[in-house]
């Protein structure tokens, strides 16, 4: 499929119907209205069902129902949509259930506003909801590695029988930006899940659930699934190292299309003899720290930014244990940061203020 200039919030829901999803269930809230209102007018042409529920806790209910019976499903939201499906997803994870959820993130708390943020990072990644769950959770920087994310995810939904959230934010859902769709899947070419509720003709029935009233079995599903998330972090971290090939001055941590601005702040200082490099993690969850922490041993100063007031920074700290120094500049409420902010901010860690 040649490339075509999309909006992220389309790009998104056209990577869900090529990655074999029929069936959306949601509800509107700006600034992710265009995946919706994109996959009401598509979903049908293939053959799909859109369904907007009346509220995000009924879409999280008709997701359990629709991925217990082996079907790809499918929402996407904002900050307090998520926070209305927490409940959903905690069932979601609890069942074993593959399904994908997209959060375009806007300013926080409570109504916030609609502009760009990345405040709800904690609460995807360390777990909105109740219990000992976790989502696999991925951040895309482009319009185009947020289409093959959203496609990667229904895969690794269906591999981890496991709630794959996909993060991005305001601007990432309302810029537009040449994509290319390197892959259809035809519903019918997916591999069976015999775990599914698809009627029990010639086999015993099979049972999605996430109550276990005996503790001794409440225990053994909950270190079951510890154990799968511990697989999730060997064998799914993923990181992008840019401008790190040796030793730096300055090492930018961030994620998402903050990670974009970083790379011209990082271009502005090359040009000012500063050498400056970003570790950009693409999986939220697991946290690609081990990588993280070895580029820092190259680095002298670390500096984490954010749209939030330093949500991820907790997550670096953790895993340079002291190792460096690390500052922090972040943006909040729907305003963003510049390169200039940021090269201000480096030069400061340098001792190069003023200039």
């Amino acid at each position: 499929m040649a490339k075509k200039l999309m909006k992220g919030c389309e790009a998104i829901g056209e990577a869900a119907v090529q990655a074999g999803c029929r069936l959306f269930f949601g509800y509107p809230i700006t600034p992710q209205n265009e995946i919706p209102e994109y996959l009401s007018a598509r979903l049908p042409q293939v053959g799909g069902t859109y369904v907007q529920a009346e509220s995000e806790v009924a879409a999280s209910n008709m997701l359990y129902g629709a991925a217990g019976a082996g079907c790809r499903c499918f929402t996407s939201s904002s900050g307090p949509g998520i926070s209305l499906m927490q409940e959903g997803i905690s069932y979601i994870a609890g069942a074993e259930l593959p399904v994908v959820f997209v959060n375009i993130m806007r300013g926080g708390p409570g109504l916030g506003g609609i502009l760009p943020s990345q405040s709800d990072y904690l609460q995807a990644v360390k777990g909105g909801g109740h219990g000992d769950y976790r989502c696999l959770v991925l951040a895309p920087s482009t319009v185009q590695e947020a289409a093959d994310l959203v496609q990667e995810a229904f895969d690794l939904a269906d591999k981890y029988r496991n709630p794959v959230m996909v993060l991005g934010d305001g601007i990432m859902g309302q810029m537009m930006e040449p994509v290319e769709f390197k892959r259809t899947v035809r519903p019918e070419d997916l591999p069976p899940k015999p775990w599914a509720t698809t009627g029990a003709k010639g086999r015993k029935p099979n049972i999605v659930n996430s109550l276990h009233l005996q503790p001794e079995s409440l225990e053994a599903h909950n270190w079951k699934l510890a154990a799968k998330y511990e697989a999730m972090a060997k064998a799914d971290c993923r990181h992008e190292a840019w401008r790190l090939d040796g030793e730096v001055d300055v090492l930018f941590v961030a994620y998402g299309t903050v990670a974009r601005i970083c790379k011209t702040a990082i271009d502005t200082l090359a040009e000012r003899g500063v050498k400056a490099g970003l570790f950009r993690p693409i999986s939220l969850f697991p946290y690609p720290g081990e990588a993280l922490a070895k580029v820092a041993e190259r680095s002298t100063q670390i500096l984490v930014s954010e749209l939030s007031c330093g949500q991820m920074l907790e997550d670096v700290r953790y895993h340079i244990m002291g190792k460096r120094p690390v500052a922090f500049y972040g943006r909040v409420g729907g305003m963003i940061m510049t390169p200039d902010e940021l090269v201000a901010e480096a030069l400061k860690l340098v001792g190069r203020r003023g200039e």
